[in-house]
């Protein structure tokens, strides 16, 4: 997947690679277990993660005087310095090459493999690709993974008669289990609360995710943003769930919308063939939020699901 090139540069800007060993922690994939409640057994120590459980197993907390106004860190040490305010985690791909196990440690390898700045019909664009790999401390390749990070303009400030009424996400019920099978697939609900939970396990400090005056009047959207990685876990949580006595070997997913906290979701798994899959997370309307597509594996070890 990541091919070896010279240093990526912009701007002045030379992008570092880093590379550090850390523990597939078990904390937060028990917290990211509670949070999902889907009654699937959760990974304990030495036992394999599911695909992109490694997104809360490996929480990366920034120290507090690294961070930025929207609550990342501060471009400019491991991401470049892009002006531009508004970022969204835009897609990606994960080749699964053997099993990440609960408790174990691991080299983690990452660095920004390109920087392309276009135009589109939202105005000016810098697309950030991150590449990372995870190697066991014997050496052997587990995990390969390109990130894609969309850096865009701000838009205007809303006006105050545009602003969504504070009391609505305030005295929103919780939604118990996120995920809930019907006949035409999966109900994905959501919460202020749960987002918060998702944030915490991820180690995620960006503030559309659980700062409702930041995400309406400052970046100008209707309420808080579900998370694209929450988005993408639920795909493919709703796979796994769904089909078990399939595996994952390779997946590419892509978040074309936001989605925001309370709006009605949906997931629909189709399998085209015996070893490919396609997930798609629609809204009530049936527009497209992500999608994902994954290269599948028989695992005899798993049953059917009831």
């Amino acid at each position: 997947m990541r091919k070896e090139h010279d240093p990526v540069t912009y701007r002045g800007w030379t992008a570092p690679e880093t590379t550090s060993v850390e523990t597939l922690d078990a904390a937060p994939v028990a917290a990211l277990g509670a949070l999902l409640d889907s009654g699937a057994p959760v990974p304990g120590a030495g036992e394999a993660l599911p695909p992109l459980w490694h997104w809360v197993a490996l929480p990366r907390w920034p120290v507090s005087s690294a961070i930025g106004p929207d609550g990342h860190p501060r471009r400019g040490e491991t991401l470049p310095p892009v002006d531009l305010p508004r970022r969204m985690f835009a897609g990606g791909e994960v080749t699964l090459h053997g099993d990440l196990r609960v408790g174990a440690r691991v080299v983690r390898q990452a660095r920004v493999d390109s920087i392309q700045e276009k135009v589109g019909r939202s105005g000016a664009l810098v697309i950030v690709r991150v590449g990372i790999r995870l190697r066991g401390l014997d050496g052997d390749l587990l995990l390969e993974e390109r990130q894609d990070l969309v850096y865009r303009e701000a838009t205007p400030a809303p006006a105050p008669s545009d602003l969504p009424d504070p009391a609505v996400p305030a005295t929103a019920e919780p939604v118990g289990a996120p995920l809930l099978p019907d006949r035409a697939g999966w109900c994905f609900r959501t919460d202020p609360t749960l987002l918060m939970r998702f944030s915490a396990a991820t180690a995620n400090p960006h503030r559309i995710h659980y700062d409702w005056p930041y995400a309406t009047h400052i970046e100008g959207y209707p309420g808080l943003v579900v998370h694209g990685p929450l988005s993408t876990l639920v795909l493919a949580e709703c796979l796994r769930l769904e089909h078990p006595e399939r595996s994952v070997r390779q997946l590419v997913h892509r978040n074309t919308a936001p989605l925001f906290c309370g709006e009605n979701a949906r997931v629909k798994v189709a399998l085209p063939s015996r070893d490919t899959a396609e997930v798609r997370l629609s809204k009530g309307d049936d527009r497209m939020v992500a999608g994902l597509s994954a290269d599948l594996t028989p695992d005899t070890s798993k049953g059917t699901r009831p």
